[in-house]
């Protein structure tokens, strides 16, 4: 599991950023982004997608997480 970022960006969309690979991208999707459960399956839109537990509540952000990752992109 690696320590990732979540920040919003001047356009209202969630920025996805990996610190150990410098990798930064938009999240296109997020599993559950409701009030009562927020994270889950995560999409960037390079095609990669990592899973980050849900949490019980939408966070405050900017927030750093834990995220597996599920699928490189090609």
């Amino acid at each position: 599991m690696a320590n990732i970022m979540i920040r919003k960006t001047a356009e209202g969309g969630l920025s996805f950023y990996l610190p150990k690979r410098d990798l930064e991208d938009l999240i296109v999707s997020i599993e559950f982004d409701q009030a009562d459960k927020w994270g889950g399956e995560l999409k960037l839109a390079n095609g990669g997608t990592y899973y980050v537990d849900p949490l019980n509540a939408q966070p405050k952000l900017p927030v750093s997480l834990r995220a597996r990752r599920l699928d490189a992109p090609e």
